[in-house]
């Protein structure tokens, strides 16, 4: 014979509303009797918890691997990204640096020169232009310098041209913004010149090397190696006194005159006006005294 329903029911009852009755202080309980298990630290225990995170401990660095490698790919995929961006900025910086770089030792070199030719005072009372080398070569002479001032700047043809050593040359042609000056090494030039301490006039005369030569020495001259070469002044043509050189060596086949400035070195070239009388070629004026024989000590 089966039981009732509602006999069981009747029966369960009392001990559901028993449990209902001690749920929460069993619970409160449980709490309490584990935190004095944690804080008693069974060592029984500690092994089972040590266990446990042995157990699993492969499992959860398996999953979190994949997570891990995704996070590393994406931060390196960030890095790719930022090292692109900071590449194109070096190397705009880098471009920058390098036009500052050129400037600074164009200026550099420019400063060198100008201080070169500052060390070098003219005589006073001219009109002084300073201008720029702008090549070494070309026209009707093979010595010559062309310099980026012209007329517009009040060159005129015939004005004496110095570097920062001394005298170097004339100036020949005139542009409205360029200038030609022919060197004392060209084979057109001769000027007229005053050689040692007893002011010995000479002519010294190019002739497209590097040592010029002295032309029309009298015959009872005194000119020894190392004696210095300036500018006469005779003929109206250059102011006197301009340093030109030194005798570089003398004997029968003449001699030849080494020029203080450095060819390979000029980058700045002044023109002094004094206000002369300008002559269109570079030889001499017709009031310039006649050749005489060349003789020089043995």
């Amino acid at each position: 014979m089966k039981p009732r329903v509602g006999s069981v029911s009747r029966l369960a009852a009392p001990l559901r509303a028993a449990l209902n009755r001690f749920a929460f202080a069993s619970l409160i309980g449980a709490c309490f009797l584990l935190l004095v298990i944690q804080r008693a630290e069974i060592q029984v225990l500690e092994r089972l918890r040590v266990a446990t995170v042995d157990f699993f401990a492969p499992a959860v660095d398996l999953l979190s691997s994949p997570v891990a490698r995704v996070s590393a790919m994406a931060e390196d995929l960030r890095a790719v990204f930022t090292l692109r961006d900071e590449n194109l900025l070096l190397k705009a910086e880098v471009e920058r640096l390098r036009q500052w770089r050129d400037v600074a030792q164009r200026l550099d070199v420019e400063n060198r020169s100008l201080r070169t030719l500052v060390n070098y005072a003219p005589p006073p009372g001219g009109r002084q232009i300073t201008g720029r080398v702008v090549a070494d070569a070309g026209g009707a002479y093979v010595r010559n310098l062309l310099l980026a001032v012209g007329s517009s700047q009040g060159v005129v043809r015939g004005l004496a041209a110095v570097s920062g050593e001394g005298f170097i040359g004339r100036v020949t042609d005139v542009g409205e913004r360029t200038t030609r000056v022919l060197l004392i090494t060209d084979l057109n030039s001769k000027i007229p010149v005053a050689v040692g301490t007893r002011g010995e006039r000479a002519v010294l005369a190019g002739d497209n090397s590097a040592l010029p030569r002295l032309l029309y020495l009298t015959q009872e001259n005194t000119i020894a190696p190392g004696d210095l070469v300036l500018t006469s002044g005779h003929g109206g043509l250059l102011p006197p006194g301009l340093p030109i050189g030194v005798v570089e060596t003398v004997s029968e086949r003449g001699v030849t005159v080494r020029p203080l400035a450095d060819w390979q070195r000029i980058d700045h070239v002044r023109l002094l006006d004094y206000g002369l009388t300008q002559s269109s070629t570079g030889d001499l004026p017709a009031s310039a005294p006649p050749p005489r024989i060349v003789t020089t000590p043995r």
